[in-house]
């Protein structure tokens, strides 16, 4: 039986570190071999301005308002990092990716009549003037935590759906993405392949909606097994020239994240590793026929910003 500890947030810090190298060891391109690339990384956001001390972002997400405004939205908290009491989702907002960003009050608190008990990991989409921000709520269980959902007309105000979590996952299922998939929305999110533990995956689920969920599809399993932590944090695709490119890690480290391309997005295998970027919970960002990736994490010091090279 596998028994649920809620260990301290240093301990998690040296499990997840841990994990993470060894998870993505074997999957690291030699050098050269990488066709996806970014070109250095240049610090473009700090939460620390105008707190007492140093915080961080993490997991994260970028969108743009319909004046063109930048808005970020992503796991805060003062260093030293503390997941388990990561409660708020940061908001700043830009007039262009470089800045400057100009930091605003919290998006989202973590509410304990909703069942939250953290906030991880926003991803904000657009669809017919609505705003949806996806996110994971936690919870006392691990192998039941929520994907919830709050939605916005202006990127301002935000309100969660009133009949709850949209599904339960685990172990810690977090880091939701969702995109369009032919006639029919995907999330993409971070689980292992039993809800108490084992191989770390990519989870889908399939929805006509954006409320109803199918049940659990793999898209990508590492061999790596363990519960908390593993490299298939924080999936991101994209989708170019009928190819699908798949972002996930950390991997070879905490800041590492590798990407696999494949014609099927319900399927990712490990030979189809096509590059290795040096970004922690990368987003993929495009700013008309420019393409970026960004960096965060726990003392990385912001948000940071690289032109990506996507063939």
């Amino acid at each position: 039986m596998i028994r649920t500890v809620l260990l301290p947030a240093v301990v998690l810090l040296v499990l997840c570190v841990t994990t993470m190298t060894s998870a993505a060891a074997a999957t690291t391109p030699d050098e050269g071999t990488g066709e996806v690339s970014a070109g250095p990384f240049t610090n473009i956001y700090d939460p620390s301005v105008g707190e007492a001390g140093p915080w961080y972002i993490n997991d994260h997400t970028i969108v743009q308002g319909p004046d063109g405004t930048w808005h970020m939205f992503g796991i805060t908290h003062a260093e030293p990092a503390d997941a388990l009491d990561e409660k708020h989702l940061a908001h700043a907002t830009a007039p262009t990716l470089a800045g400057p960003w100009t930091k605003r009050p919290f998006a989202l608190d973590a509410d304990p009549w909703y069942g939250e008990t953290h906030l991880w990991a926003p991803h904000v989409i657009l669809v017919d003037g609505l705003y949806y921000m996806f996110y994971c709520g936690g919870g006392p269980d691990n192998s039941q935590y929520a994907i919830n959902v709050a939605t916005s007309p202006d990127l301002e105000t935000w309100t969660r759906r009133p009949d709850g979590p949209l599904f339960r996952d685990g172990y810690d299922a977090r880091d939701p993405f969702v995109v369009r998939v032919g006639e029919q929305w995907v999330m993409y999110y971070t689980a292992t392949s039993e809800p108490a533990g084992g191989n770390h995956t990519v989870m889908y689920r399939t929805s006509d909606d954006l409320e109803t969920w199918s049940e659990r599809r793999t898209a990508f399993t590492d061999p790596e097994l363990g519960t908390w932590g593993g490299g298939t944090e924080s999936p991101f695709l994209v989708e170019r020239d009928g190819m699908w490119y798949l972002f996930i890690g950390p991997r070879g480290g905490y800041r590492g994240t590798d990407v696999f391309r494949s014609a099927d997005p319900f399927d990712f295998e490990q030979a189809e590793l096509v590059g290795h970027i040096d970004s922690h919970a990368a987003e993929v960002v495009r700013d008309g026929d420019d393409w970026y990736v960004t960096s965060a994490g726990w003392g990385e010091g912001g948000l940071h910003l690289a032109p990506l090279n996507l063939p």
